[in-house]
Parts: structure tokens; sequence; C-alpha cells
């Protein structure tokens, strides 16, 4: 067992429930076996497979499967018990479970001593259309078989790829698009409809400037300050920011990437306990993208933010549980974020948000942070730094 500062383990046996299998909830059953390997864990979660997520626009590239873990396998690898289910993590809710001290799931039945909730934030825009996907779609099939399939039968001389949102994930999956355009040889164009002056607008102008010229050497048109209306069969329907006009372009297929719904997170202390009524709730903690910490950490919606939540989370959890009671704020800062603009190149920052990098140190600094992941995945690993 590895040594974990201000925690003294009592003698009892802890029964934990992780409600969420992503980025956070991983990131804590690793810790949790670290630090208390004989602790009972449930994870909750509706899927039979934990998703890399950040890695869904490499599926232009890869197969799907190469970023899902069967939860089979992280039962064997760490010891956990999977429940395939979906429990919402309402304040009603919360306030029933803490009152109750047990979860129900399928009719059964699981007392818990502590709850972590991890079940990410609501993401991509539902639609009816055939021709219309979000990031949702791409949990089931990989990127290279849908662009076969929707352009397999194509009824216009010069289709259009539509995609909505540059931000950090619109922009990786439209460079991957635009290689895969060019690998397979199709005679298609592609866009990217964006409401604001320029792209990734959350980082510092060298991101939008280095990726836009990319974009033009791509032939990437770019429709900036403009809201996306609806696709049609063969046409899109945008509205211009500035003027408020309507107009129409053709367009085969619309990805819509519009990014999280952060309404809806919860709100947490610095240690992570969640906050109901203006008071903490002892044993139910929560982290990742379905949370707010008052904290002076990064609440950034990321994979870094999430795996730090998580492992603070679950730290706390096992020092409440300890004789001293000694918490840890969530003082999180990132260090750095890299954006794949294709698979030979990337931009990002290290270290100051204005030390802007490009290309080859860009795209290995990218697969050090991704390796981190891997390792915790595959090993229960932690090499982060902080």
């Amino acid at each position: 067992m590895s040594f974990l500062p201000f925690y003294i383990p009592q003698r009892k046996k802890l029964n934990i429930v992780i409600i969420g299998g992503g980025y956070a909830g991983i990131a804590a059953l690793t810790s949790f076996v670290r630090y208390m390997p004989d602790a009972n864990i449930t994870i909750v979660d509706p899927r039979s497979h934990h998703i890399k997520i950040t890695h869904l626009h490499e599926s232009f590239r890869y197969p799907l499967q190469d970023f899902m873990v069967p939860f089979s396998s992280l039962e064997e690898r760490f010891g956990c018990r999977h429940i395939c289910g979906e429990l919402q993590a309402t304040e009603d809710n919360i306030l029933q479970w803490k009152d109750d001290k047990f979860i129900t799931i399928h009719e059964e039945k699981i007392e818990f001593d502590y709850i972590l909730i991890a079940s990410g934030a609501a993401s991509g825009r539902n639609s009816q259309k055939n021709n219309v996907h979000d990031i949702n779609t791409f949990l089931t099939i990989s990127g290279s078989e849908l662009l076969n399939r929707s352009l397999e039968t194509i009824d216009q001389e010069k289709p259009y790829i539509s995609v909505v949102g540059g931000g950090a994930t619109g922009i990786q999956f439209l460079f991957e698009i635009a290689h895969f355009i060019k690998r397979k040889k199709m005679e298609c164009g592609l866009r990217l409809i964006h409401s604001s002056e320029r792209v990734l607008q959350q980082f510092p102008e060298g991101f939008s400037e280095y990726t836009e010229a990319r974009m033009s050497n791509l032939d990437i048109d770019f429709q900036q300050n403009t809201y996306y209306q609806e696709q049609a069969e063969n046409s899109i329907f945008l509205k211009s920011k500035e003027t408020e006009k309507e107009f129409e372009l053709p367009s085969k297929i619309t990805l819509l990437f519009l990014g999280n719904n952060p309404g809806k997170r919860l709100s947490a202390n610095t240690f992570g306990q969640v906050i109901i009524n203006n008071q903490p709730i002892r044993n139910i903690f929560i982290a990742g993208d379905c949370s707010n910490y008052d904290s002076c950490g990064s609440n950034t919606m990321s994979a870094q933010s999430s795996v730090r939540k998580g492992r603070l989370a679950a730290c706390n959890i096992l020092r409440d549980s300890s004789i001293l009671k000694i918490f840890e704020p969530y003082l999180h800062q990132d260090l750095g974020y890299v954006i794949s603009l294709g698979p030979k190149d990337a931009v990002g920052w290290l270290a100051v948000e204005n030390n802007v990098v490009g290309g080859t140190p860009a795209l290995l600094l990218k697969e050090l942070v991704e390796s981190q992941y891997d390792l915790l995945l595959a090993k229960g690993m932690d090499s982060y730094l902080m």
C-alpha cells in the first residue's frame, strides 16, 4: 500500500460507490486501489466500456475499439465491480442518498460509506436527422465508417461536410476529416462554421493564427461569426452574427461540436465535497466535468482537470475515513494544453499560456500527456506531477 500524506487508516474496510466511469471516475478508482486496496468499490456507468473520449477524433485513422476499455477488464485489473446502469445525481437524489446511506439500482440495494459522483457533463445536441451528428455519434461508430456511409451515394457534384464549432473538439475533428478526405482522395469540400471571430477563442491568439493558417493550407472554408440554424437534405441554413441575415450553403452532412453544458454542474467545496443549500455533504464527493469547485484550482472542463479532481476527491475520501481528517485543497492549475491538427501536427502551450508551440514539439507534448493516462489506466501507475 502506498503512502498518502495525512492519511492514517482505521480498521474499517470502506464501501465506495463511484457514479460514472469516465476520466475522473477512473482516476479516483486507481487512487482508492493504491491507498486502500481492500476497499469495496462499485462503479455505476451505463456503458459496457470506459471510453477515452479525447481520442475519438482519431477514429478516422484507427478502429473505434482502440479507444474503448471493457469495464470487465477493469474489474479484473483493479478488483472493482461494474454495474451497467445510470443514476441521476440531482440535488434531491443526493440528499436522499445521504439520509438512506444506500443507493438502489436494478432493484439492488447497495450500502455505501462514500459516494463519488463523476458522471460528466451533458454534451451534444440531439437531432432526428440522419445527416446531423454530434460527439455522441462517435461513441458507437468510427469517423471513417460514418463518412464512408454518408458519402457512398452522392447526388452532388462536390458534396460539402460542415463542422459546426471551432473549439478544441471541433478543431480536432475538422483536421482529422480534412486528412481523411485527402488520404481517400474524396471529391468533397470541408467547411467550419463558428460563431466567433477566430477559432479556439478560449486560448491565446497564437493558437488561432497557427490553426487558421493550417486550415487555409488545407482549403477549409471558414465561415466565421456565423450561427448554425439547420441542416436540410443537401444544404445547411446559417445566420450571420453581424447582419442577422440568414443564408444557405450546400452541405451533405453536418457535425455539431457545440461543447458541454456547464449550467448543470454541481457545486463543491475546495475539498471536493458536494455543496447543497450552502452546506457540504460529508460523505458525498464530486469530480470531473459535472463539478464546479469553490477553489482557486482550475475548473476547466477537460480530461486534465477531471483526472486531478478525481485523484484529489478519492484521497480526501480516504482522509475523511482516517483518524486525522485533514483534507487537501484543490489547487491544480493547467501546465499546458495541446490540440492535435491531424496525424502529424498540433498546437499548444506549455508552462505559460502565451508560450505557444506548434508542429513536432506540440505533438510530442500531446503524446507525453496521453501516455500518463494510459499508464494510469493500464497499470494504475500515477505519473502525474501535480
